[in-house]
């Protein structure tokens, strides 16, 4: 018995390393996370833990009932041979982990195949394997981590109850009685440390890349944090070199360096910088020309004066889609360099290009001719853009789908509000998807306690507005208006051709606007703890300027109750600022 128990410990080391395989699929960290399975991935479980479990079967040991000796396991049992295994393991963790449905298909698949083996214990363990799948299931708790204690009762618990069914079923009895003498303490005890080895590993690995991701996303934050305030000035070698000791400090790398397209804008290394001058690598010019991150070991010095390093991540910057630089960082080897590495500069180039973008619209803002349109057309609040961040690191781990849904509605917010500081006339069209883009976010922040309503009539969606016209509006709405609910957050947007004007509300039932302040808004700029009012006051300026005073916006509004925003424009072919005709309707 002694000597058996060794065995199929020795043989739950092999559980250690199928539990790690585990880790890096996508299937297994759902049923880690409990978010649930779609049907593939399911189908995908329960075919990989019933193979695991064929896989305890044959790297059992067989037991030959005349001569009481093990031997390694064959394709086929004689009729007086048993097996003893570690089956049980991968039927009871799919059932822990993935319910009942899990546990019963691994159960169907082991067990049946455990029944073609033959051996006068066929049956019986078979029907045993796919009991304990439903056992398994019985202890599945949505949201809730299986204790290794109780992962060890559950496995031991199956494996006992596959004993007193050999006891039960088993013909002759004496065979069966002699057999459960011989294997079954030492498979008891052996499955149900199997089963704890197996969910403890699975949930120390997950754990720890948790801890990683966290630190991951924290570290940068941080970066973005501290960078936000120089690049936002544009890429120049002073703003390139405060960036890179950032980097430097953080990321700890050999060296860093920014260039533009031409020259080197900064080098900081472990034994200091270097001065600037011209691109010197062909691996940097590809960079630049190709617009995609490349790793090599292959590199040549920045300079004759920079130290010999093993390798270099090289990340392209862009600004709409154009590379304008790249994002170097040293290090001494290829080794030092890592997926999530790798992962991690990736991400940070496109921070710091996104940054890059809100320099050129600011940029774009100080060169406009008309203050007010184009301090609201460069308008980007950080705190939106921090606070969107954040949202979309928390989904990367639990709901990837949604994450890179809400990234791409975030890079198409950011693209228009930088394309609306050089066009003059969007469509109602364009207008609405910007505005869409923006709510899809907010609706992430709330969660389940804000309702959009969109009404509109698709045949004016063709009709030209200002830029930024529409997207202010409802965003004041949700920093001003429904801020403070804690539920039923309602905004309704209505587009309809009313005689001979479209009408466009924009309407939410938050906390409304005192009488003293109503009067002011949108007609001149309110300084109060509030807000500045700046949003509305240029909407409106704009409106008035584009069209006429009938297109003024019309603000009604009771405390408690909620506001209205209002304006109509006109059906007929206007024209732009630049004296350019716009499209009145299709």
């Amino acid at each position: 018995m002694l000597d058996l128990l060794i065995i199929m410990i020795e043989r739950v080391g092999m559980i250690v390393a199928v539990a790690f395989l585990l880790t890096r699929f996508r299937f297994f960290q759902n049923m880690i996370h409990q978010d649930g399975l779609d049907r593939r991935q399911e189908l995908t479980a329960i075919l990989f833990f019933g193979l695991f479990g064929i896989f305890g079967t044959y790297f059992g040991v067989a037991l030959d009932m005349q001569t009481l000796h093990f031997e390694n396991m064959s394709w086929q049992l004689h009729s007086d041979e048993a097996i003893a295994n570690s089956r049980v393991i991968g039927v009871v963790v799919a059932g822990l982990l993935g319910g009942y449905r899990l546990g019963i298909g691994a159960g169907l698949i082991a067990g049946i195949h455990r029944m073609s083996l033959g051996g006068f214990t066929a049956i019986s363990c078979g029907v045993a394997t796919i009991i304990s799948g439903i056992v398994a299931g019985c202890f599945y708790k949505k949201n809730k981590h299986i204790s290794p204690l109780m992962a060890f009762g559950i496995g031991a618990a199956a494996e006992a109850l596959q004993m007193l069914l050999i006891l039960l079923i088993a013909q002759p009895l004496e065979k069966a009685l002699t057999l459960v003498q011989a294997i079954g303490l030492p498979m008891i005890l052996a499955n149900g440390l199997g089963t704890a080895l197996f969910m403890l590993i699975a949930y120390s690995v997950i754990s720890d890349q948790e801890k990683v991701t966290a630190l991951q996303a924290q570290k940068t934050l941080r970066i973005a944090d501290q960078t936000l305030g120089y690049l936002r000035t544009g890429m120049r070698k002073d703003t390139a070199t405060a960036v890179c000791g950032i980097l430097m400090d953080e990321l700890k790398p050999g060296a860093v360096a920014m260039t533009n397209k031409t020259e080197i804008l900064a080098f900081i290394g472990t034994k200091g910088s270097i001065a600037h001058g011209p691109i010197q690598t062909d691996i940097t010019r590809q960079v630049i020309q190709e617009g995609k991150l490349i790793v090599t070991d292959s590199i040549l010095n920045e300079s004759p004066d920079v130290p010999t390093f093993g390798a270099v991540v090289i990340a392209p910057l862009k600004t709409r889609g154009e590379t304008v630089g790249t994002l170097k960082l040293f290090y001494p080897s290829r080794k030092a360099i890592t997926d999530v590495t790798i992962e991690l500069i990736a991400g940070l180039a496109e921070l710091l290009s996104n940054q890059l973008e809100i320099a050129e619209a600011d940029h774009a803002y100080q060169l406009a001719k008309e203050a007010e349109i184009q301090a609201l057309q460069a308008q980007i609040s950080p705190h939106f853009l921090f606070n969107s961040l954040n949202i979309i690191i928390s989904l990367i781990r639990t709901n990837p789908d949604e994450a890179r849904k809400l990234l791409s509605s975030l890079s198409f917010f950011l693209r228009q509000n930088l394309e609306g500081t050089t066009a003059k006339m969007v469509t109602l069209q364009q207008e609405l998807a910007h505005v869409e883009a923006y709510l899809m976010i907010e609706e992430a922040r709330f969660i389940d306690k804000l309702k959009i309503c969109i009404d509109t009539d698709p045949h004016v969606m063709q009709v030209k507005i200002p830029p930024l016209t529409l997207q202010p509006i409802v965003e004041n709405a949700m920093t001003h208006g429904i801020k403070d609910l804690d539920e039923h957050a309602i905004v309704h947007i209505s587009i309809h051709e009313i005689d001979d004007a479209i009408h466009i509300i924009v309407e939410d039932n938050g906390k409304g606007i005192d009488s003293e302040r109503l009067s002011r808004l949108g007609e001149e700029k309110v300084t109060s703890e509030k807000g500045t009012g700046l949003g509305l006051y240029n909407v409106n300026r704009r409106l008035i300027m584009s069209f006429d005073e009938r297109s003024a916006l019309a603000i009604q509004s009771t405390p408690n109750e909620g506001t209205k925003i209002s304006f109509q424009i006109p059906k007929v072919e206007v024209e732009d600022h630049d004296g350019n005709p716009g499209i009145g309707r299709r």
